[in-house]
């Protein structure tokens, strides 16, 4: 080991001295400074601590008390008691389980595949069938959550366009929205948030250099062989963060289920967000179902977390 040179003659090694007090020249300085750059951002901040922050943190509160909108005087805090409730509760558990059943197929499986599916196929396309097929998967994305619900239930429903097409071609028809309601919309959600994977994965795949797939079809390489050892490993992080969005606006939706099915027949379509509403706005207790809100937003980390893993690793 080397030692450092020693200072050269009349170099004078100075430690940094301590901050100038505020009552110096130097210190009302630094505290100009400061305030010039903290006043900008403060009207940002006073509105996510009025808007956001505090709604957050009052619903939290909520979720420990035995608060309900009729018939109560004043609320009382109850700790994990609401909580407990939950894990006892068979219909809460069986919205748990639609609700990951509804994401996976939805949202994992269904606008994630279909999606890439649909960029990849859009980038040897030509214009013409470009330009329409883009414009028919995003007129499905900009509709209203609710007109894409009737749209769906009418297609869907006993007396529907499926039923019809089925008929027609004398195939067994069958009231859907009755014996397969988890499916039919979870189809709705595919057919609705299609085009936002697909968008994300155009974008994906248009950086990929054209080099790299023009030799590697020199080189033998088939169209599968391409995409799973070139496309797909270049696209990672896209892939990840399209998850990750899909998967937290799929656990939220609520009103195309809602105009669909209601979380009916029974509850065999009821996903956490109609639970949740169901038993703070129908049953009143606001406690319990602030606290099957919190549950959700768990569950949603939870899946953000496996996603941000993901996205940290190296390819």
């Amino acid at each position: 080991m080397t030692s450092a040179p020693p200072a050269g003659p009349g170099v004078v090694k100075t430690a940094p001295g301590p901050a100038a007090p505020p009552s110096t020249p130097a210190g009302r300085r630094d505290v100009r400074r400061a305030l010039t750059r903290v006043l900008p951002l403060s009207p940002a901040v006073v509105l996510l601590v009025l808007f956001l922050a505090g709604p957050i943190a009052y619903c939290a509160y909520i979720a420990f008390t035995d608060l309900q909108l009729t018939g109560q005087a004043e609320s009382s805090f109850i700790g994990f008691d609401n909580f407990k409730a939950a894990f006892k509760d068979d219909a809460f558990l069986n919205a748990v389980w639609l609700t990951l059943v509804f994401t996976v197929l939805s949202s994992l499986i269904g606008q994630n595949t279909l999606g890439l599916t649909l960029a990849v196929l859009m980038q040897r396309a030509s214009k013409p069938v470009r330009t329409v097929t883009g414009g028919i998967v995003i007129a499905a994305w900009v509709l209203p959550e609710v007109v894409a619900g009737f749209l769906l239930y009418a297609f869907f429903r006993r007396e529907g366009t499926l039923n019809a097409v089925l008929d027609w071609l004398h195939l067994p028809s069958q009231n859907w929205l009755f014996t397969l309601p988890i499916l039919a919309v979870s189809f709705a959600n595919v057919w609705r948030g299609t085009a936002f994977s697909m968008l994300v994965y155009s974008a994906a795949l248009n950086e990929i250099p054209k080099e790299i797939t023009e030799a590697a079809e020199v080189d033998g390489a088939g169209g599968w062989r391409r995409m799973w050892h070139i496309t797909l490993p270049m696209i990672r992080r896209s892939i990840g963060t399209n998850l990750m969005l899909n998967t937290l606006q799929t656990l939220s939706v609520f009103g195309l289920i809602w105009v669909m099915t209601r979380g009916g027949p029974g509850n065999r379509s009821q996903t956490l967000p109609l639970f949740m509403y169901e038993q703070a706005f129908q049953k009143s207790m606001i406690g319990y179902g602030t606290a099957v809100a919190l549950l959700l937003l768990v569950v949603g980390s939870l899946f953000s977390l496996v996603y941000m893993r993901l996205l940290r690793t190296e390819v």
